[in-house]
């Protein structure tokens, strides 16, 4: 009981950061990035935690059912960090994001690292993985914290680049958080209370879309099994900053790997 109270305690809050979030998707994005001062463990990015413990829950899926000869696209690649991991998996390693500030602040953070390129691009916009297709050929394909905050028909158009990007060759491994309690439980859960929202996650609430979760049944939703076949997917734990004292936040999580029929 004490716990609903003080979600309802933190309602006002909540919804005046979240009344100025841009309603264009793309705005959020360019405007959340364009603010960013730090990144890393003790930055204001959510999501930006070390990514040593979460990589070692894809590593051993990743090099079991991906080629390694083939290139792989980072979708929605922030600063690069995830892709800075990746290129040391494949010989290249592509980062594309809606977002110009986050593309030119993973390159800034990438200077020195052979092998990654970045580019601002729109990856639920139609045609724009056959472009993508077009120039590398099949790829195999990353997406870590994308799905959950997009709309059905975003998501949908997503896969659909998805599926012409990797071709018969490419696969795609996604992650996603997928906490199933409701907004304000989950706020609750990265350390918000009545009168306190850790920085990063204020920054959050009120720039960016609001969060949804994904799990089984969204990725069945977005990722039709008449054009996608389901190679493994289970639970990961999600890592952000910490909200609380040191230690990573872990959020729950899924991930699936995919590949074309």
């Amino acid at each position: 009981m004490r716990s609903f109270v003080d979600q309802l305690r933190m309602v006002p809050e909540v919804a005046r950061l979240a009344s100025g979030t841009p309603r264009n998707t793309t705005d959020a994005w360019e405007r959340y990035w364009a603010s960013v001062r730090t990144t890393g463990t003790q930055g204001e990015v959510l999501w930006d935690a070390d990514i040593g413990a979460e990589a070692e829950q894809y590593a051993g899926v990743l090099e079991e059912r991906m080629d390694g000869a083939l290139p792989i696209v980072d979708v929605g690649c922030g600063n690069g960090q995830w892709t800075r991991w990746l290129v040391g998996r494949f010989p290249a390693a592509v980062g594309v994001d809606v977002a110009d500030s986050a593309v030119l602040r993973a390159r800034a953070e990438s200077l020195g690292v052979a092998g990654v390129s970045y580019r601002t691009l729109d990856l639920t916009s139609p045609g724009t993985g056959g472009r993508l297709h077009g120039e590398f050929g099949d790829a195999n394909v990353f997406i870590r914290g994308v799905f959950h905050v997009l709309r059905p028909k975003q998501r949908a158009q997503l896969a659909a680049n998805a599926l012409d990007l990797v071709g018969a060759r490419g696969r795609v491994l996604l992650t996603e958080t997928n906490y199933r309690g409701t907004p304000l439980a989950y706020m609750q859960s990265l350390g918000a209370s009545p009168g306190r929202i850790p920085e990063p996650l204020r920054r959050a609430i009120g720039n960016i879309p609001v969060p949804g979760h994904f799990g089984a049944a969204e990725r069945r939703a977005a990722f039709p099994a008449r054009a996608w076949s389901t190679l493994a997917e289970g639970r990961v734990s999600i890592e952000a900053v910490p909200m609380r004292g040191t230690a990573a936040t872990a959020i729950p999580g899924y991930f699936a790997m995919l590949g074309a029929r």
